[in-house]
């Protein structure tokens, strides 16, 4: 299998300050939304356990939205990291 992960031209290539500001708050964002969907999904499988479908069904929605705002960070910081290679 293929890796997904393309090696860095430099290891050490030089970003400014701003720049690398960005990609530590896109990283920060989509941690914090990865972070909420995990909890969101937790909730969903304790109602479920406890027979409460519906509130379970609500806990999955705020999940979702959460992944597709993790996924918006990354987009935003894989662009970033296109710019400034």
């Amino acid at each position: 299998m293929a890796s997904l992960v393309t090696p860095n031209k430099s290891e050490n290539t030089p970003v400014s300050q701003e720049a690398n500001k960005k990609g530590i708050e896109n990283h920060k964002t989509a941690a914090k939304h990865h972070e909420e969907a995990a909890k969101h999904h937790h909730e969903a499988a304790k109602h479920h356990d406890d027979g409460h479908h519906d509130k379970a069904a609500q806990s999955t929605v705020k999940a979702n939205g959460h992944h597709s705002l993790a996924g918006e960070a990354q987009k935003e910081d894989v662009k970033h990291h296109a710019l400034h290679q």
